[in-house]
Order: C-alpha cells, then structure tokens, then sequence
C-alpha cells in the first residue's frame, strides 16, 4: 500500500497543473474561436481544397482508373474525387469496391457494375453523395445475388 500513495502524490500535482493550467484565461488560445461564428455563416460557400494532392498522385490515380476500365476526367479534382470514394468503398464491408466502377468527369460521378444486394447498391451511391466535391451522382449499379456454391459432396471410404 506505501507503493501505491509514492506514486499518487506525483500524480496528483501533476492532475492538479494541468487543471489550472486549463483554467487559466490567458492561455486559452480557443477562447475566442466562436467570436466571427456569425460572418463565417454568411459567407458563400465554397468547395472543399484538396489538401497536398499532387498532380504526380493524379497521375497514378487516372492510371489506376485506366487500368480497371474506369472514366476519369484530367482536373487534379475528378482525380482526388475518385481517389476519395474508391477509398471509402474499400473500407465499407457493404460495398464490393472491385465489383464498382466509378467514372468522374466534372465533379460528376457514375457508378458501373454488379453489386450483390440493392444495400450495397444504395450505401455505394450514399458514399459517392457524401463525398466532397461531388456534384452529381449516376447510380447504373446492377443487383444480381452471387451465385450460391454448394459444398463438395465429401467421398467415404
């Protein structure tokens, strides 16, 4: 139990600085944060920057696209747009990514292939309209349930 308090006193002062430190007004770098909330709202919006995408990254993007027959427009942003939504269908369990195509050309995205359910036919269009930067989106997905495999007939002796 004396291990236990040698311990918890450091600990303490140390709970305790941060505390105050927290608390303490003029290092709330935050503070005023919200002050402009109201002149930000009224201001236009505009698109989403794309954040350090090269044009070398596009480069590989439109030959990856290429390469599994996909439509890919020449802006740095269809680009990083199919980039994007590529990403979240392979990270989505309802979405076959290598099943769907996605072509993008002007911020306008078409999607192309069989999907195994009409759910992942509609979560693959939901990540294609949630996704910055799109402007339209062409679901052409088809729904054809995978074949199912029956089990090998096991032979006995």
């Amino acid at each position: 139990m004396g291990r236990n308090r040698l311990w918890l006193a450091p600990l303490t002062l140390l709970l305790a600085v941060a505390f105050a430190a927290c608390n303490e007004a003029g290092t709330n770098l935050n503070a005023n944060a919200n002050a402009n909330s109201n002149a930000r709202a009224a201001a236009t919006p505009t698109a989403t920057p794309t954040p350090k995408y090269s044009e070398e990254q596009a480069r590989q993007e439109r030959e990856r696209a290429k390469a599994n027959k996909e439509t890919l427009g020449q802006s740095l942003e269809d680009a990083w747009i199919h980039t994007k939504i590529v990403a979240k269908l392979i990270g989505d369990a309802d979405t076959p990514e290598r099943k769907i195509n996605v072509d993008v050309l002007d911020g306008a995205v078409t999607l192309r292939g069989t999907v195994d359910t009409a759910q992942a036919k509609s979560e693959a269009e939901r990540i294609a309209k949630e996704t910055d930067g799109v402007k339209k989106v062409t679901n052409q997905l088809k729904v054809a349930p995978a074949a199912k495999t029956t089990p090998a007939k096991s032979k006995t002796p």
